[in-house]
């Protein structure tokens, strides 16, 4: 019997079969390391307190991630395949040439609780050996899909002149503007600065 949560959730995972059970436990693994990484940083976030927080022992925790390095890098690539499926969910008919609804939608993925896991996780990659080769690919594989949505969302024509790179400024526009969300509320200029973009892309993409 394992660990029983407020709302009974455990319980609920342990009367599925032992497969279900263990894609369960491993999905509330990746999401309670994910939630610990943005509220604790790197240096809070340990397999035990991630494992306490997923109602789960810390040894079937590291059944499924031996170390601590793959437990975080799997949780912040999980969440991030997760978002990219719902931004694609926003817009499952195409955009319809509504680009300033586009980039908001962009903007937010880069002011959420991902992106501020994400940002530890990188500070973490920058002191440790063993991290940083796993991030780097990480982040080079999340942000090639990134840029794959953003252009075909945006309907832009790579083979134009100047097109990728617009797309791609657009993005660490959005990152930037994360990275000053973690400071202060910072939802009004965004929103003029998301309407300035939507304007620039319409005249840069046609």
């Amino acid at each position: 019997m394992g660990a029983v949560t407020a709302d009974g959730s455990a319980e609920r995972v342990d009367r599925l079969p032992k497969q279900d059970r263990s894609r369960a436990t491993r999905q509330r693994l990746l999401e309670a390391a994910v939630a610990c990484l943005a509220e604790h940083g790197w240096a809070g976030s340990t397999v035990s307190v991630v494992a306490e927080r997923a109602g789960v022992s810390r040894g079937a925790a590291q059944h499924h991630f031996p170390t601590r390095e793959d437990l975080f890098t799997a949780a912040v690539e999980y969440v991030a395949e997760e978002r990219s499926t719902a931004l694609r969910a926003l817009f499952p008919q195409g955009a319809a040439g509504d680009r300033r609804a586009v980039v908001s939608a962009l903007v937010d993925l880069y002011t959420g609780p991902l992106f501020r896991a994400a940002l530890h996780l990188w500070v973490a990659a920058s002191n440790e050996e063993q991290l940083r080769p796993r991030v780097t690919e990480l982040e080079a594989r999340v942000g090639r899909e990134t840029h794959r949505i953003a252009v075909d969302l945006l309907g832009a024509d790579e083979s134009r002149s100047g097109a990728r790179e617009t797309v791609q400024g657009l993005l660490d526009m959005a990152r930037g503007l994360g990275l000053a969300n973690l400071l202060t509320d910072d939802t009004g200029r965004r929103d003029r600065v998301v309407a300035q973009w939507a304007a620039l892309l319409d005249q840069a993409l046609g």
